[in-house]
């Protein structure tokens, strides 16, 4: 099994911080915000490799990074790499669904996976879903409540169906069918790449992920992890990486294992 980490964006809306430096390694109490991620990717049993996507001129910060990391990785038996996907500029950005396949287009074999923005602090367990997950034949993503209309209007919503089997995935919806909030974090069969490939030879979105996984849902299984504890934290603009810093500084419960 393998994860990807989708960290080849720009972050215009953070400027001037992200200007020159990559959104996903911004400090967050100290600690550049994907280590949170890693901190939880490093327990997962079957683990056999962490594959980043970053562009070109990200590319040396997240090698950098990288170094920090493989000694505790190696003892895990993780590899870890780096894969450039050659864009310089926001306007030369792939999208992020663009980059999942092209990062699928760099790794032999086939696995299952789980795929994720890294730029997110999910603050809830992960290893007992991938466990769950790695006994499935089906796809799943994760379904988190989200009762204030602002955020609402901002994210991924579900229309799920029995069992939580998900029926569609809505980007931004203005008129949003439920509470359940879809966060940059999937497990995916490997079927996955071929219905990818299908996506972008029918799809004009490249960007924004949840696309994908509408179409996907209308194609095979995907169900819903509901996890109506720890929720999640987007680093998407200053404010929300102010709220961010100030939240992990000041929670005792924040881990912070490192490499």
């Amino acid at each position: 099994m393998i994860a990807i980490l989708l960290c080849a964006g720009f972050a215009v809306r953070m400027y001037p911080l992200t200007r020159n430096f990559p959104k996903p390694l911004v400090s967050i109490a100290g600690r550049p915000v994907m280590d949170y991620l890693m901190d939880q990717l490093i327990d997962l049993e079957d683990l056999r490799a962490i594959h980043v996507i970053s562009n070109a001129r990200f590319h040396d910060h997240f090698d950098s990074w990288r170094q920090t990391w493989l000694p505790a990785l190696a003892a895990q038996g993780i590899a870890l790499e780096i894969h450039n996907d050659g864009a310089t500029t926001n306007e030369k950005r792939l999208g992020a669904c663009a980059d999942l396949q092209f990062g699928l287009r760099q790794i032999a074999g086939t696995s299952k996976m789980l795929v994720s923005a890294a730029d997110n602090i999910f603050r809830f367990a992960i290893k007992p879903l991938w466990q769950e997950f790695f006994k499935s034949s089906d796809h799943y993503i994760i379904a988190l409540p989200e009762t204030d209309k602002t955020r609402i209007l901002r994210t991924g919503v579900l229309t799920l169906g029995a069992n939580d089997r998900v029926l569609r995935l809505h980007e931004k919806p203005q008129n949003p069918p439920s509470i359940w909030c879809c966060p940059p974090l999937y497990f995916l069969q490997p079927s996955a790449r071929l219905r990818l490939d299908e996506f972008m030879r029918l799809s004009q979105h490249r960007d924004a992920p949840g696309h994908f996984i509408d179409y996907l849902c209308q194609k095979e299984a995907v169900y819903a992890f509901k996890v109506n504890v720890g929720g999640r934290l987007d680093i998407g603009n200053m404010n929300s990486y102010r709220r961010a810093d100030e939240l992990m500084r000041s929670d005792p419960k924040s881990d912070r294992k490192g490499p």
